[in-house]
């Protein structure tokens, strides 16, 4: 029996272009914030409100990537990780919101897992991406009658 993996379905449809760029969008994005944040602690501490800003943004890519991969069939595969992505940015930002010291302590090793989840989500996209490519150049030419 040949199984194809659920991130791999009708690869002849391709993944929009939009759901890619969120996928690039999201991991750029955290990283952003490592360093804005880094920044806002050693540096400027006006850019900290940068930062509460830029992760007040990333929600939409992580609403899109996650609306995408539960309403868009090919897609399908991806909502595990776009579901690890939108809750581990809701635990983000309860952990950025609340006043506990213990708490906010942990917003740093939360935004590393989201890194990875995203950084995760993107290698699976690009590797949908590069199959659908492979396959189109492996698929022989049709004569023409």
């Amino acid at each position: 029996m040949d199984e194809t993996h659920d991130t791999l379905a009708e690869l002849r449809c391709g993944t929009p272009i939009w759901f890619a760029a969120l996928a690039w969008l999201m991991p750029a994005g955290v990283f952003s914030q490592f360093v804005i944040a880094g920044f806002g602690l050693l540096l400027d501490p006006a850019l900290l409100g940068l930062h509460g800003a830029i992760g007040s943004i990333l929600a939409l890519p992580a609403i899109g990537l996650a609306a995408g991969a539960f309403t868009i069939r090919r897609l399908r595969g991806f909502g595990w990780w776009a579901a690890i992505l939108v809750a581990l940015y809701l635990v983000q930002v309860g952990l950025a919101a609340g006043p506990i010291p213990v708490l906010l302590s942990l917003h740093p090793a939360n935004g590393a897992l989201l890194l990875a989840a995203s950084l995760v989500l993107l290698a699976k996209v690009e590797h949908r991406r590069s199959a659908k490519g492979a396959s189109a150049s492996t698929t022989p030419p049709q004569a023409s009658s």
